[in-house]
């Protein structure tokens, strides 16, 4: 296990921290309404990359004094991996460079955070194992719950790149098509079953057109951000079949700010589970391609206390993002440079570890006790949810920031 990198940015070297040299996770930020630029986080300070190119102490062609990673992202992985090395250089406990560098550093308080990539398509997947076997579980019993194809391929929708969201930004409960089983008619309403859905997204680094072997896949990732895929569960019993999620899966997908490089989590990389059956060899892994990253959800009521709800594991996915990748481009489908892959929900193997509220509460039948002694099946208007995520080292840890979004009511029909 390697041990924490220690920099002259004192609060870089705390095992608190999710920003230490082990991480450096980039993002966009401004401050005082200024124009939107590439950072990246060390401690609690925003290192301003577009200022340290400027002056010549980095030198990445221009690409760093924009308001997204794109431009960067299109170089290549040995430019991803110089820049590492060097910006860890400047920023060592040693560096002979930190009067040239301070200047450029920025209070993390004081920064706004935006967008950090221009965003080409999203593409939601449904690759979590328990998750599946939950969910299957409730709607077609135990010995139905995986569909036949679910061993064999990883299986995905196209989400609405549109309804991506920053972290932070409120979440408008969905108004929908809604039939109960005993309804006649279906109506329009609002969702009374609207729920979280704990995910991993993956972010393509470099296009490609046509297919590539899931090394190359492993290779064209960027890097990660935690993301909550919100569902209303009721409108999508009544619109899935045949073809599955549309609206219910469009009101808003939120995402962390800050994107943790595929570098930074080469340290805590770790199988995919033992398969139950054979996979073709187009998606077979020639590596470990999964990261044991811990995660958790916690849930806050207005005006109450949070109540952690869940903790798993993105150890726990069936398929790698890198496996998601290649089975995407395997038809010859174009990926894009900021393409997101959305992991699925991850769910690990006990209640506690249920990814969504849709499997805490086993459809609504097994409500959960907040620690405010609330009781919640599904969300309530009000309601804060935070991911966090981080993996751990000796001495550190590689942290995302949160991923938070309140719930709004529904506008009124």
């Amino acid at each position: 296990m390697t041990k924490l990198l220690r920099s002259w940015v004192e609060s870089a070297n705390s095992a608190e921290t999710d920003f230490p040299l082990n991480n450096l996770p980039y993002g966009v930020f401004s401050v005082d309404g200024s124009e939107p630029k590439c950072g990246v986080a060390i401690g609690d300070k925003i290192l301003d990359l577009a200022s340290l190119e400027t002056t010549g102490l980095l030198d990445f062609d221009g690409t760093l004094r924009t308001g997204s990673w794109n431009a960067f992202m299109a170089l290549g992985k040995d430019q991803w991996s110089r820049f590492r090395s060097e910006l860890t250089a400047l920023l060592a406990e040693d560096s002979i460079s930190q009067g040239g560098v301070e200047p450029h550093m920025v209070s993390m308080d004081q920064a706004t955070l935006h967008f950090p990539f221009d965003l080409a398509e999203y593409t939601d997947f449904y690759a979590g194992r328990h998750h599946a076997q939950n969910v299957g579980t409730m709607f077609r019993g135990p010995e139905n719950a995986l569909p036949p194809n679910w061993l064999h391929i990883p299986i995905g929708y196209n989400g609405r790149a549109s309804s991506v969201v920053l972290s932070g930004t409120k979440i408008k409960r969905p108004n929908g098509q809604l039939k109960g089983p005993n309804d006649e008619m279906p109506r329009f309403g609002p969702s009374a079953r609207f729920d979280i859905e704990l995910e991993m997204g993956a972010i393509v680094g470099q296009a490609s057109n046509g297919p590539i072997s899931v090394q190359e896949a492993f290779d064209n990732i960027f890097g990660y951000v935690l993301l909550n895929d919100w569902s209303a569960r009721d409108i999508q019993a009544w619109e899935y079949q045949p073809l599955g999620p549309f609206q219910a899966k469009a009101t808003a997908t939120t995402i962390s700010p800050w994107i943790v490089s595929a570098e930074a989590l080469a340290p805590f990389r770790t199988t995919t589970p033992d398969r139950s059956k054979p996979l073709l060899p187009y998606l077979q892994e020639p590596a470990p391609m999964l990261y044991d990253i811990s995660l958790e959800v916690g849930l806050t009521p207005e005006g109450g206390r949070e109540t952690i709800i869940a903790r798993t594991n993105y150890d726990e996915m069936y398929y790698s993002a890198a496996q998601q990748l290649a089975h995407h481009a395997s038809s010859g489908c174009p990926m894009r440079i900021g393409d997101l892959l959305g992991s699925g929900t991850i769910s690990g193997p006990n209640k506690e570890n249920r990814g969504s509220l849709l499997e805490i509460s086993w459809g609504g039948k097994e409500p959960m006790t907040l620690d405010s002694g609330e009781e919640r099946s599904f969300l309530e208007d009000g309601d804060l949810v935070t991911l966090r995520g981080a993996a751990f080292g000796e001495g550190y840890r590689v942290g995302f920031g949160e991923c938070v979004g309140k719930l709004l009511p529904a506008d009124k029909v």
